[in-house]
Formats: C-alpha cells, sequence, structure tokens
C-alpha cells in the first residue's frame, strides 16, 4: 500500500500526470477521456434500460403499484453517498476508487478488504449484467431462445438460455476491454446516447398511452415488508455511479470532472428509471393479470406500442445491456489493477502490467470476463440463481460503499478533509457545513440498505423450498469471500511496493 496523500492536494499546473506522481503512482493508463466519456463510465455502469427491465417484474410482482415510491427513495438515499464520493474524487482521483479512498481515509488493512469486496461485488455485477439479455432478445425474436421454450429468467429454459447469452456477450465485452481504451470509451459514449435517446423515446410513448392517472401509485395495497423487496429494484439500478471515478486516471482535468460526472450521471439515470416505471405503470393494460409480474416492461412495451415500434426499442435496450457490460467489466478491470499495482492481490506483477500500446491491463480483464462467465453457469443448475447473482451483488457493492463513507466520517470528527483545489488553485467540489450531517446520513441509508437486501428471506431466495443454500446464498458468499481474502492475507509472504510506487 502506497503512503497517503500529502495534505494539500492539488495537481501541478498543467500536467495531470504530475498530479497522480504525487500518489506516488507511474501514469500508466492513457490519460484520452473527457467529460461527456467520464460521465458516459457512471451512466452505463447504472444502465437504466438494462436494470429496469431486469428487475422490474421482480419489484412489481413483491411490491405491485406502490413500489413506485421505492424508486425516489433509494435516489435520494444514493446521492447522499454520491455526494460524499464526489469530494473525494476531487481529492483522490485514483483508478480503483473505492479501495484508494477506505485505505487512504482508515488504514491499509481495511482499505484492503473494501476493495477485495468491492471487486468480487464487480464481477458478480457484471454476471448479472449479462443475464439481462434474456429479458430482451427472446422478445425481440423467438431464434435468441437456443435452449427450451419457457423464456422466463425464472424458469429452467429461461435461466439456461440467459447464461449461454451471458457468456457470448462476456466473450465481446473482454475482446473490446483487450482494445485500445479509446476504441473502449468510443463503444461506450455511443451506447450511452444510444441509451439515453430510447429511454426518453420509450417514457415518451409510454404516457401517450397511459389509460391512468399517477394516484394508481398509492393503491395497490403492499405492505412495508413487500415494499422493502419491492426496493431491491431500485438498489439495483442505482449503483456504478463511482465508475467515473474508477476511471480517473484516463480522464483529463479528474479533479473537476469526476465529481461533477459522479453526481450528473445518478441524477439523471435516477430520474430516467423512476419516470420509466410511472410511464409503465400507467400504460399497461393490466395491473391485475400478472403479466407484469412476470414478463415486466417487455410486455408493456410490445403490447402497447406494438410488436414493430416495440421490438425496436427492445433492440436499443440490448445494446444498452451490452454497453453495461462493458462498462462494469471495465469498472472492475481498473480495481483489479489499482490493487495489483500495490502488490495486494495474488499474481499481482500480471495483473498491474499495462500495455504500452493499447493502454489497457489486459490480464484483468481476462480474469473478470472468465470468473464472470463461471458464475453463469450457475443458472444451468437452478433459475434460482439469477436472484441469488443480483442480489449479492449489490449487497457486496453496498458493502463496499458503507466502508468508505464510515471512515470518512470518523475522519470528519477528527479533522476536515484536505481542500481540493485544481491546476489553478481554485476550490473544488465539497459539502462545506453540511458535510457531517450528509456523511452520516450516507452511511445509516447504506448500512440499512445492505441489510435489507441480505435478509435471508426463504419466500423471496428459495420459495420452492428445495435449495436451501439460496436462501443463505448471499451471506455464505460473503463469508467466504471474507475467509479467502483473510487466509491469502494471512498466508501471503509480505512484499514490498516497488519504489515507484511510494509517494515522495
Amino acid at each position: 500500500m502506497t503512503a497517503t496523500a500529502p495534505t494539500d492536494v492539488r495537481s501541478d499546473p498543467g500536467s495531470d500526470t504530475s498530479g497522480l506522481a504525487g500518489f506516488g503512482y507511474r501514469q500508466e493508463l492513457h490519460r484520452s477521456m473527457g467529460r461527456y466519456a467520464s460521465f458516459a463510465a457512471g451512466f452505463s455502469f447504472i444502465s437504466v434500460l438494462t436494470t429496469v427491465f431486469q428487475f422490474f417484474a421482480f419489484g412489481y410482482s413483491f411490491g405491485g403499484p406502490r413500489f413506485f415510491w421505492t424508486w425516489p427513495a433509494v435516489l435520494i438515499g444514493q446521492l447522499l453517498v454520491a455526494a460524499c464520493f464526489a469530494e473525494l474524487a476531487a481529492r483522490y482521483p485514483i483508478s480503483g476508487a473505492v479501495y484508494q479512498w477506505s485505505s487512504r481515509l482508515s488504514n491499509k488493512v481495511f482499505g484492503w478488504y473494501a476493495g477485495w469486496i468491492m471487486v468480487l461485488g464487480q464481477i458478480v455485477v457484471v454476471a448479472a449484467a449479462a443475464l439481462a439479455l434474456q429479458v430482451v432478445l427472446p422478445a425481440v425474436w423467438s431464434g435468441f431462445q437456443l435452449i427450451g421454450t419457457d423464456t422466463s429468467p425464472v424458469s429452467s429454459d429461461g435461466a439456461a438460455n440467459a447464461a449461454v447469452l451471458g457468456i457470448a456477450l462476456l466473450v465481446l465485452t473482454t475482446a473490446v476491454n483487450l482494445l485500445d481504451n479509446r476504441v473502449m470509451s468510443l463503444v461506450n459514449r455511443i451506447g450511452v446516447t444510444a441509451e439515453i435517446i430510447g429511454a426518453v423515446l420509450i417514457i415518451v410513448l409510454l404516457f401517450t398511452h397511459a389509460d391512468r392517472t399517477p394516484s394508481v401509485t398509492v393503491h395497490g395495497g403492499a405492505g412495508g415488508s413487500a415494499l422493502l423487496v419491492g426496493s431491491f429494484a431500485a438498489a439495483y439500478v442505482m449503483i456504478g455511479f463511482d465508475s467515473a471515478g474508477e476511471m480517473s486516471e484516463e480522464t483529463r482535468s479528474p479533479r473537476r470532472v469526476a465529481p461533477r460526472t459522479i453526481l450528473t450521471a445518478l441524477t439523471a439515470a435516477g430520474l430516467l428509471a423512476t419516470l420509466l416505471v410511472l410511464a409503465a405503470l400507467l400504460a399497461a393494460p393490466s395491473l391485475s393479470d400478472g403479466r407484469l409480474g412476470t414478463e415486466g416492461l417487455s410486455y408493456v412495451l410490445t403490447s402497447r406500442l406494438g410488436d414493430g415500434p416495440g421490438r425496436a426499442l427492445l433492440c436499443d435496450v440490448a445494446v444498452a445491456v451490452a454497453v453495461a457490460t462493458l462498462a462494469i467489466q471495465t469498472s472492475a478491470t481498473r480495481m483489479l489493477f489499482s490493487m495489483a499495482r500495490d502488490r495486494a492481490l495474488p499474481f499481482s506483477a500480471t495483473l498491474a502490467r499495462v500495455s504500452p500500446r493499447t493502454g489497457q491491463p489486459p490480464a484483468p480483464a481476462l480474469v473478470v470476463g472468465a470468473l464472470s462467465a463461471a458464475l453463469l453457469l450457475l443458472s444451468f443448475a437452478s433459475p434460482e440463481a439469477w436472484l441469488a447473482i443480483g442480489t449479492t451483488c449489490i449487497v457486496m457493492l453496498y458493502l463496499a460503499y458503507a466502508m468508505v463513507t464510515g471512515p470518512q466520517l470518523l475522519r470528519r470528527f477528527r479533522a476536515p478533509l484536505p481542500p481540493a483545489t485544481d491546476d489553478s488553485g481554485n476550490p473544488l467540489f465539497s459539502l462545506g457545513r453540511w458535510a457531517v450531517p450528509v456523511n452520516a446520513l450516507a452511511l445509516l441509508y447504506g448500512l440499512t440498505m445492505t441489510v435489507n437486501l441480505a435478509w435471508p428471506r426463504a419466500a423471496v431466495y428459495d420459495p420452492s423450498g428445495s435449495h436451501w443454500y439460496f436462501q443463505w446464498f448471499t451471506l455464505l458468499f460473503l463469508a467466504a469471500a471474507l475467509t479467502t481474502g483473510f487466509a491469502w492475507r494471512t498466508l501471503r509472504k509480505p512484499a514490498a511496493a516497488p519504489a515507484e510506487h511510494l509517494a515522495p
């Protein structure tokens, strides 16, 4: 682990590279991303169309129309966390954001566990995002249902087919992640633009086909416990906004750009997702025929807009799924790279190697792709694996976020965070006098949602009662992750960080 940053954190005039050197790292990744590319990194990880289409049916099946209110509630909670992260992105613009921030706010051991949990969570998110193709492609063309006939992702046929489609997508995204980072950024920007246009178009078209008023969202009879489960959908959507921080070493003027894009990516995605859910509820042919809780938004689009326009928009959703998987895999590779160059992972020398030609770390991309594909094989064992994988990744990320906001709050009580300035000495993003209450609420929200998501509800994770381990999958996965991490840290031989990685 490197030494902590100097007290007065600022870049040398006119040089992002020298600013990175102040933290003890050489500029190896290609710094080619501008403001929109940074925004796209965060927005595509959140990926409104991917996650809303993937989890709408689940949320509605538990919460009914009232589950709409979980969306603005989760958005407010996550904005609190994002505001805390924006402060840190201005002060520590380094790849491996959560790992670096937690380490510098607490100590290298605690930060290592935050990074370990985060990178494992990201790998699971990659697998969960790739599974979303099953919700879209068979609705576009029946030929995409390669296994069996039941397209529902919670059926045996659907889960197995989802794994096949997901593995094929991971091969594609891994190949892109091995190319020049400018190619990856271009694909990301094009995909995000198409996703935003598609999301706005879907919202407008569904509102024009609405049969009911927003008052429907206050009815439905779902109780508090059902709404807590229904909030899983919103919780899954609004993660990954920290990706703008992950890409800081590839972003120009990251101290100024990353804080803004963290907040704007989450705000834009959260508002679009909330409006999309509302539009679907108002335009659905029926709220009680059961199809909304099983087929979700694909059913609303094709039934309201017709097969032609509906399938065209679903193609846009498929593009969003592919770009989201690419962005999440890229974010996970940067976390692996950041930890490896501190000699904090097995095979660090290989994982920390960056191709001078492409500006990409190839080994982390291959590792993330392979491990995510291996997770997808669980879908062949049982359809419940789909939900177990999805929920586990959310819990891992929420816990990792709390391992940043927690030390950040303790740090505020000891001493204020160092001021952040740009190359000209102008002050950057800061919460000012609101820092402590915002940070405290962000931590409280994060811990509460982590417990809510990880709670082993049999009705949610093992409704058939035949796979007890899926009911406890999240807790078992987390325990295995921590045990594996502890074992490696205990048994490994201490290795000194190379001289060029030590802060002056």
